[in-house]
């Protein structure tokens, strides 16, 4: 179906047609939702909304019931068809259920942190009160608004239950299991410790929903995006530099776990798996609760906004600098040293920052420079050297990944071979990674992945000549 819903204008039906009760119940539900009002605070909710008041409006204008309904099927046909879940049921009811389970509110952030027992009794009273109004909102259905449009405006009528998601058949995820319970429920304020207690047990909002996230810039503001489809890559694809990664492994392990734990900057060589590494620990310790934000080194003078945003959440995380290196004439790195110590805002006990960088001192300091600063007449140049090598001593543990020799490369394609069933003799095997390293970006364990990835492209392609053979 492309565009808007096809309708023709029907005057004399919109004067015949009277909305049963439940309109005026679910707009009234609607305007005295408190702690919970944000789950109607989406696009989607606003239209529905604007439907529902052109409905109930004294003397309905057929033409603006039809725009708001088109509105309202545009956005709910885009979320169904491309949710990546099963419906449950109909677009609109699974919109209202999905943005309950997602808002961050006071009862999911404080159900979050501290649990039912924690919750004051006026919080719940309300809670409870509000999800009655969301009650009666749901019911107001699909099938109902489909209806009242078609009979005040000529709307051609539409099954909102007939959308195809791009998500599983089946989907046994808590959220979806949540999802369920609140739709087959027939009172939902009963429900409200059972909701309190999925809250305890997944999280909320951008949190609950996703392990991976970036800060972005826009219109001169920071937000948090979450990242559908982090890259999956897990310790055991990382061959090589076990020795290296110890350390690392060791203070994320301990700082899920809610002990002390430091910053880490891992340096060396391009291509020796560092970035790898710290995606590799979200995919290892993402059940746990460990969190990844990945932080530009532009953004982090943003750093006390990021602080504000994950400060007293139940998650870990690791804010993540990709590529940390910093010329004379930026200043971005005093931002840094601030994130790092020095900021008068304590770090909180749940957040650790992790970097990568080709180069030990993250500053680049030249000979130059410090004849120019003689030459400049400051009186103590060696200060500004120093505080520029400071800053790669604000990290607790220094992880280097330093280019691979002959041997150490050969091990790594060796064992990425074994893993993925080359049956490529070894003799062939060393001959022609060696002459790999040598066309094309010298040893490291990238070059080593990137044959490995050419020689299984071959065995692909080898094997259905193979098959052919045969068949003759």
């Amino acid at each position: 179906m492309k565009g808007r819903p096809r309708h023709t204008p029907r005057p004399r039906r919109a004067a015949a047609f009277r909305p049963p009760s439940a309109w005026e119940d679910a707009r009234r539900a609607a305007a005295s939702l408190s702690v919970l009002r944000g789950v109607l605070d989406a696009p989607p909710g606003r239209a529905w909304l604007e439907v529902v008041e052109r409905v109930t409006a004294p003397a309905p204008d057929p033409d603006r019931v039809a725009e708001a309904y088109g509105r309202l099927f545009t956005l709910l046909a885009g979320e169904a068809e491309f949710a990546a879940e099963p419906l449950v049921g109909d677009a609109w009811q699974h919109h209202l259920l999905g943005r309950l389970l997602d808002d961050e509110n006071p009862f999911s952030l404080k159900a979050e942190r501290a649990g039912w027992a924690e919750i004051g009794p006026a919080l719940l009273a309300q809670t409870r009160a509000d999800l009655g109004a969301l009650e009666r909102c749901h019911r107001l259905s699909g099938t109902a608004i489909v209806h009242a449009a078609s009979s005040l405006a000529g709307i051609t009528p539409t099954a909102w239950d007939a959308f195809r998601p791009l998500g599983a058949p089946r989907d046994r995820s808590a959220r979806h299991r949540m999802m369920q319970r609140l739709h087959a429920a027939r009172d939902w304020p009963a429900v409200v410790r059972d909701l309190a207690s999925y809250f305890a047990r997944t999280g909320v909002g951008l949190f609950g929903r996703h392990r991976a996230f970036r800060w972005a810039r826009a219109d001169g503001r920071g937000r948090l995006e979450g990242v559908p489809a982090p890259d999956p890559v897990r310790l055991d694809d990382l061959v090589g530099y076990e020795l290296e990664r110890q350390p690392v492994l060791e203070n994320t392990r301990q700082f899920v776990a809610g002990a002390a734990a430091n910053n880490v900057l891992l340096y060396g060589d391009r291509g020796t798996g560092k970035s790898s590494t710290v995606k590799a620990l979200l995919n290892e310790f993402h059940a746990e609760g460990l969190r990844l934000i990945e932080v530009a080194k532009e953004h982090l003078g943003d750093y006390p906004e990021i602080i504000a945003r994950v400060r007293g959440r139940r998650e870990r995380f690791i804010l993540f600098v990709d590529d940390l290196s910093f010329e004379e004439h930026e200043t971005q790195y005093k931002a840094l040293k601030a994130a790092l110590e020095g900021s008068l805002e304590a770090r909180p006990g749940n957040v650790a920052l992790y970097a990568t960088s080709n180069r030990r001192h993250l500053v680049t300091e030249r000979f130059v420079d410090r004849q120019k600063a003689s030459l400049d007449d400051e009186v103590h140049p060696e200060d500004s050297a120093q505080e520029k090598l400071s800053l790669a001593d604000r990290f607790g543990i220094h992880a280097p990944f330093l280019i691979p020799d002959q041997d150490r490369y050969l091990e790594i394609v060796e064992g990425l071979a074994v893993r993925y069933g080359l049956p490529l003799p070894a003799r062939e095997l060393r001959h022609r990674a060696l002459l790999w390293s040598q066309w094309h970006n010298g040893r490291s364990c990238r070059t080593a992945r990137q044959f490995v990835d050419a020689l299984l492209g071959e065995t692909i392609l080898a094997a259905p000549r193979t098959r052919r053979q045969s068949d003759g």
